[in-house]
């Protein structure tokens, strides 16, 4: 090859690993680091191509359970898998500066990337800047692992708080869990108006959910202990017991309700907008038995049956009880049945 052109590649394929190398550091600083819901897209790309797999996977399961099981594997192996992508992509941008300074054949170049990666020292350098670079090669591989092993404590943390909601809600909800069922345990004591402690609870988790789910996405995907439970399904269960008792009761509320209720469709919306437009991922894990479905006015009226029997005052004008009811759960529909597409949620019908 020319010298000159040999000059000109040397100096492109140099440059290409440098870039390379900032790209994944920054991907890494901004993964667990960055306090903010920010989209990084080497991990939205590993993550897509692990769930296709997945998918694959769970489509060929012929039970709810059995894809529940293959996806609850989801999460942890897409978390595992970035360190190792990051890992092989500083590699790959190291060789190319080896090489681009005249290091050695590709070859040799490989070796020399690879060991000072994974901080053997096996491979001996030729001069002074050499070293440097593989000694800073050496600390970008520790710092990589360093990042994920320090935040994993964080994220389990959050999924522990997450899924003690989730469990306490499914007590309060019956089997299979409902919001005409929720109300009715709220009034326990014939009356609505006192449970404003348990509605900040779950105001709370709200937040966190919104916090959490944003800032570290993956969180979203790991799927509770139980197969018939789910976060965005309890998430779901809150606001339709919210709506039912705005739309159906016959008297006052308290301010508690209509602020949790707030907070609700805030988070389901926020990480739905997360994922529809910054993530740009496809709902692609319910099958069509499992959707959920939006309750019709027979679902309402037995609702509202079911609350007259647990001792409840329901409005009379039912037909106004239902445009109400509609028009409010259509703040977190969207969201809510997004969501049940993304996470491949239970197929339990929440509304009613």
């Amino acid at each position: 090859m020319h010298p000159t052109l040999l000059l000109a590649l040397r100096i492109f394929t140099g440059f290409g690993g440098v870039i390379l190398v900032i790209t994944t550091l920054s991907a890494a600083i901004r993964s667990f680091v960055l306090p903010r819901n920010e989209v990084v897209r080497l991990n939205v790309r590993v993550f897509v191509a692990i769930r296709l797999l997945f998918d694959t996977a769970a489509k060929m399961a012929n039970s709810y359970e059995r894809r529940d099981r293959i996806m609850a594997h989801y999460a942890p192996v897409a978390l595992v898998a970035l360190p190792v992508v990051w890992e092989a992509l500083v590699g790959l941008g190291y060789t190319s500066i080896y090489w681009a300074l005249g290091e050695g054949n590709w070859e040799r170049c490989y070796e020399l990337s690879s060991s000072s990666l994974m901080t053997l020292g096996t491979t001996d350098t030729r001069n002074v800047a050499i070293a440097a670079l593989t000694y800073s090669e050496a600390t970008l591989g520790l710092l990589l692992l360093t990042l994920l092993l320090s935040y994993l404590p964080t994220i389990y943390q959050a999924f522990s708080r997450r899924e003690a909601t989730v469990a306490l809600l499914e007590l309060r909800a019956g089997t299979p869990p409902s919001a005409s069922c929720l109300l009715g345990w709220l009034n326990h004591d014939d009356s609505l108006e006192n449970d404003d402690l348990q509605w900040a609870n779950w105001e709370q988790w709200f937040v966190e959910i919104e916090e959490s789910h944003t800032s570290l996405p993956i969180l979203t995907f790991f799927r509770s202990p139980q197969p018939g439970r789910s976060w965005v399904t309890s998430g779901g269960l809150i606001l339709d017991a919210a709506v039912l008792l705005f739309a159906a009761v016959d008297g006052p509320r308290s301010r508690q309700v209509e602020i949790t209720f707030k907070a609700g469709c805030l988070a389901l919306n926020r990480v739905y907008r997360f994922f529809d437009d910054k993530a740009e991922s496809e709902p692609s894990g319910l099958l069509p038995d499992e959707s959920p479905e939006d309750p019709g006015r027979a679902d309402f009226d037995l609702a509202c049956h079911d609350l007259v029997e647990r001792g409840v005052r329901v409005c009379e004008d039912r037909a106004a009880a239902w445009a109400r009811y509609k028009e409010l759960r259509s703040r977190y529909a969207s969201a809510l049945e997004f969501l049940s597409r993304l996470t491949m949620a239970p197929g339990i019908k929440t509304a009613v």
